[in-house]
C-alpha cells in the first residue's frame, strides 16, 4: 500500500506541477502579446500604423484583442501574413 500512495502522491505532484509551467507559459503569451500591441507606432487617435501587405499603402489600424487589425480580410493570405507579424512584432510600420 506504501508504493501507491507513493506514486499517487508523485503523480499528483507532476499534474500541479505542468499546470503551473501551462499557467505560466499563458500568462507570458499574454504578457508578449499586449507588449507588441503597444510597442507599435501610433497616429494622433492610438490606431497602429502599419503598412499594408496587401494593398502596400500605409494604414492607421485599429487592433482588436487578438492584435488583428480592423481591415483583416481572413480569406486574404497577404492579411493573414500580415496578422503573424503583427503577432510576432516584425510588421512594417511607419
Amino acid at each position: 500500500m506504501g508504493n501507491r500512495r507513493r506514486l499517487k502522491w508523485l503523480l499528483r505532484s507532476k499534474v500541479r506541477s505542468a499546470g503551473r509551467q501551462f499557467e505560466e507559459a499563458r500568462r507570458a503569451y499574454r504578457d508578449a502579446r499586449d507588449e507588441a500591441r503597444l510597442d507599435l507606432p501610433r497616429d494622433a487617435e492610438g490606431r497602429a500604423r502599419i503598412v499594408c501587405r496587401r494593398y502596400a499603402e500605409r494604414r492607421a489600424v485599429e487592433l482588436d484583442e487578438d492584435l488583428r487589425p480592423d481591415c483583416f480580410d481572413p480569406d486574404s493570405v497577404d492579411c493573414r501574413g500580415c496578422l503573424e507579424d503583427v503577432r510576432e512584432g516584425v510588421v512594417e510600420t511607419w
